[in-house]
């Protein structure tokens, strides 16, 4: 977590390099060479160095507390992929000291842009090896966590137990392990074209086109890779704060295993202007994934609905989350449309898009669970007036970053130009969107002031259950908990064993409740408790 959140400051730093430059027309400060490296390696480390990664640390953290084991399944492995991860993060940066700088041709590398004629130097070749190496560290990531989580449940611990975080971890690691080797072997088979002039990516060859084939094919079952678990942290931060159980259990991981389905039929949509893909059929897939995503909506606010809210820091990170994620989510439907997405293609109105969904979903989904699981880890309280300044400074700097973004893109402005004329009319909205920029840059002061005040200083935690509510079994341990996480684990009856350990003498009125709306409801409480309803009442015999 730590490196992930290095990678991000890194990456914010460039980010508000460019943001500066592009204030006022003319060029200020950077050359055209170093801003294309900037936005490469912006983009770069934003999703693969930073996203990625960050759900490992939370996996690491959550995962095995929440299925009752003692550790992963390979805990060396586990070690091995995360100096991978940060080799290769080293690797793809160092290019920076090279005499020719960093990658230049995008963190998206289309050819022939990525040849040894376009992007001669050192500089590209360590973005590919290096990726390729923090790519390998990721997949050993998911092959850990998949037989995590099918291996080490803890007796009791059903698959329609787990808690939606830890089946959005699995459904993740199956879709990493789906996605991450097409992006592997095609960053060994560019490096061979560089260097052994294998020509398989060439224009002549059809190669530009299948490097967007292989790299979207990766590409957007990422973009959901580094969504599913910060849906998966918002579901278990909701009902926590809500005093409820989640809203519709079953719906919410059928919906993350469709978003997970559908994410691998959707990636010609990045390739609509190319003219080589099927309009049609790409568009209606994409139409389609925004069902799953709107049915985890519905679940999210039936949660909060007639619930007994309490805006905690966590849970003003999980609100912010469901308004930026939701305007990211309807520019996604404008631009699932082929008309539409040839209008603003290539134009700032894509990069406000992106972040809105990508920032929206991460950002403010890791500040929420660090928020959330701070005092379980650490055993101290993160102080709530900071958190909160520290959330007003990121959400109002971020859409006053982004929001007027969507509009310079609807005027024309393309994206990834260093430079516009004073008569193109974007000077005022791309001073407004620095003016956001500082503002969401300056945010991370109060966070790591925080973090690094509370770690030392905070208030000591006392309960195993810090926020009072907590519904999974990671709120059943000691805050920190011990060496192997458990001194003892409660029955698990249900999806929420920690809560109803705390509360022994709700346990008849939660099992009555499990079988509502069914004709089960009616019949005396032994005969409910006994029979197949949707989930076992406290009297069930526990699965052998």
């Amino acid at each position: 977590m730590v490196a992930s959140l290095a990678f991000f400051a890194l990456g914010g730093a460039m980010a508000l390099l460019m943001r500066i430059e592009l204030a006022r027309p003319g060029m200020q400060f950077l050359s055209k060479e170093q801003y294309n490296q900037l936005f490469t390696m912006h983009g770069t480390i934003m999703l693969l160095l930073f996203a990625t990664p960050i759900l490992f640390a939370f996996a690491n953290l959550v995962v095995p507390l929440q299925i009752g084991s003692p550790d992963v399944a390979f805990p060396r492995l586990n070690a091995f992929s995360f100096w991978l991860f940060l080799f290769g993060g080293i690797t793809v940066n160092i290019g920076f000291f090279t005499p020719n700088g960093a990658a230049d041709f995008g963190w998206y590398a289309y050819s022939p842009l990525t040849n040894a004629v376009n992007s001669p130097g050192a500089g590209a070749d360590l973005w590919i090896i290096g990726l390729a190496i923090a790519g390998l560290g990721t997949i050993l990531g998911g092959v850990n966590f998949v037989t995590t989580i099918v291996t080490l449940r803890a007796p009791g611990m059903t698959m329609f137990r787990m808690p939606i975080f830890t089946w959005n971890i699995l459904v993740t690691s199956l879709l990493i392990l789906l996605a991450f080797p097409i992006l592997t072997a095609a960053l060994l088979v560019l490096y061979l074209d560089r260097h052994l002039h294998s020509v398989v990516f060439e224009p002549q060859n059809g190669g530009a086109i299948l490097w967007q084939h292989l790299f979207w094919f990766f590409g957007h079952p990422e973009v959901y890779i580094v969504a599913l678990p910060f849906f998966g942290i918002i579901t278990e931060v909701i009902p926590v704060f809500s005093r409820k159980p989640l809203f519709g259990y079953k719906g919410m991981v059928l919906a993350t295993l469709s978003i997970a389905a559908l994410s691998l039929t959707v990636w010609a949509h990045h390739m609509f202007t190319t003219g080589a893909v099927l309009l049609p059929f790409f568009s209606v897939m994409t139409f389609l994934i925004a069902v799953p995503t709107g049915i985890k909506f519905f679940n999210w606010i039936g949660t909060m609905w007639r619930g007994s809210v309490t805006f905690e820091t966590p849970m003003i990170f999980a609100v912010g989350f469901l308004v930026t994620f939701l305007f990211g989510g309807l520019t996604g439907v404008i631009l699932a449309s082929p008309p539409l997405d040839f209008h603003v293609a290539d134009s700032y109105f894509v990069i406000a898009h992106f972040h809105y969904v990508l920032f929206g979903t991460i950002v403010f989904a890791v500040y929420s669970g660090i928020y959330f699981w701070f005092p379980k880890f650490i055993g101290r309280y993160l102080n709530e007036r900071l958190g909160k300044l520290h959330f007003w400074m990121t959400f109002i700097g971020f859409h006053l970053t982004f929001l007027v973004q969507h509009w310079l893109g609807a005027e024309g402005m393309p994206r990834r130009y260093a430079d516009y004329l004073p008569t193109d009319g974007f000077t005022t909205l791309n001073t407004v969107s620095t003016i956001g920029s500082l503002v969401l840059g300056a945010s991370l002061l109060p966070f790591v002031w925080n973090l690094y005040h509370s770690y030392r200083y905070g208030e000591i935690v006392t309960a195993d259950d810090p926020w009072g509510f907590g519904n999974s079994l990671e709120w059943a341990t000691t805050s920190p908990p011990p060496r192997h996480n458990f001194y003892s684990i409660p029955r698990i009856r249900s999806e929420r064993p920690a809560f109803e350990a705390h509360y022994p003498h709700l346990l008849e009125r939660l099992e009555a409740e499990a079988h509502a709306g069914r004709r089960v409801h009616s019949r005396p409480l032994a005969a409910a408790a006994s029979s197949h309803g949707p989930r076992q009442g406290q009297r069930d015999v526990d699965p052998e």
